[in-house]
């Protein structure tokens, strides 16, 4: 549908506003923070648009101060056709290297002067400039190849960040409670069908570690699950439940490392650079293209697409390996809950 735009190697003439199709996940998200922040460095004056097709994206990059705006295309249709869709814009960016109907027709429709995205099926029509970059490419990567385009110089990258967000009161407690490096955090939920792991599984790693502290994570859904794994143990430190990403990754900035399969608390971890112990089901897309950024890190791969087939030995060795990297806090009495 519609003409075939002109191809162009690279962006020509000044670049005043971007507009970016967000994915839909929140790792998705985190991962495209570092192309925000380049693209703030390298023109404080741009105005950053932000496309959202779910609620929890539109208000991710609400609280994002480098983001000029957000409009979501599929629930506020009064705000996005009557605030954002009459203007032009000097650059769109659609992200995805995969078909996507909502992104194709909002490539089309949205009227920008250069469109930029990855070679796919069908991106030929709709886009100025179509970036190539190989299967198993990350995806923090592939988002910041836009900076090539744009410029055609190398970019130095930028680690991403979460938006700051409000703090509860109980957070802010908890968190005057924590001393930092001196708990293993645990993440109880998985983003995708397969990421989880059991309950005796999750038992079995804290009982295997006597002398370590742990912090557990979990969904809202989930919190019954974290309430039973607080409760035995004395070397389990209970946890308020959490609102949003920001409080989230307060705490995982203060843990000496995370355990967690394949969700955005890999992306989270990154942020603070936090050591990670990753739980990643057997496919290769996702522990190529989504694999942890912290420097410390151990990836932990099943053999099948369940985490939960992960054997507790392998995943303990994966613990005793980080420990021997990472500053060691024995667990004494004295941190014993009365």
């Amino acid at each position: 549908m519609g003409r075939r735009r002109q191809s162009a190697s690279l962006f020509d003439g000044k670049l005043r506003s971007v507009v970016i199709l967000a994915r839909e996940c929140y790792g998705d998200a985190i991962m495209l923070t570092p192309l925000i922040a380049a693209l703030r460095k390298k023109y404080p004056e741009l105005s950053i648009y932000i496309i959202a097709f779910t609620r929890i994206i539109f208000d991710f990059f609400s609280a994002d101060s480098n983001v000029t705006a957000v409009y979501h295309a599929k629930r506020d249709l009064k705000r996005y056709l009557f605030k954002f869709f009459p203007h032009k814009y000097d650059l769109l960016f659609n992200p995805k290297n995969h078909p996507s109907t909502h992104f194709y027709i909002q490539s089309l429709i949205i009227r920008a002067k250069y469109k930029v995205s990855h070679r796919n099926t069908g991106h030929e029509t709709l886009y100025n400039h179509l970036i190539d970059l190989g299967p198993g490419v990350h995806e923090s990567t592939r988002n910041l190849a836009l900076m090539g385009v744009i410029d055609n110089a190398p970019q130095q990258p930028c680690p991403p960040y979460i938006p700051k967000m409000p703090v509860s009161t109980e957070i802010t407690s908890f968190l005057e409670t924590l001393p930092p490096a001196s708990y293993i955090g645990i993440n109880i939920s998985a983003g995708t069908p397969g990421g989880h792991r059991t309950f005796e599984q999750w038992s079995e790693l804290i009982r295997s570690f006597p002398e370590e502290r742990f912090v557990i994570f979990s969904a809202p859904g989930e919190i019954v699950e974290k309430r039973k794994l607080e409760k035995p143990y004395n070397n389990v430190l209970p946890s308020p439940s959490t609102l949003n990403l920001y409080e989230v990754w307060l705490i995982v900035e203060k843990l000496k490392f995370l355990v967690t399969p394949d969700t955005s608390l890999v992306h989270i971890a990154a942020c603070s650079d936090t050591p990670l112990v990753a739980l990643y089901r057997q496919n290769p897309a996702d522990s190529k293209e989504f694999s942890p950024l912290s420097t410390q890190q151990e990836v932990i791969v099943s053999p099948t697409p369940d985490v939960i087939d992960i054997e507790n030995h392998v995943v303990k060795r994966g613990l005793s390996r980080m420990l021997e990297r990472v500053p060691v806090h024995k667990f004494t009495h004295a941190h014993q809950r009365q």
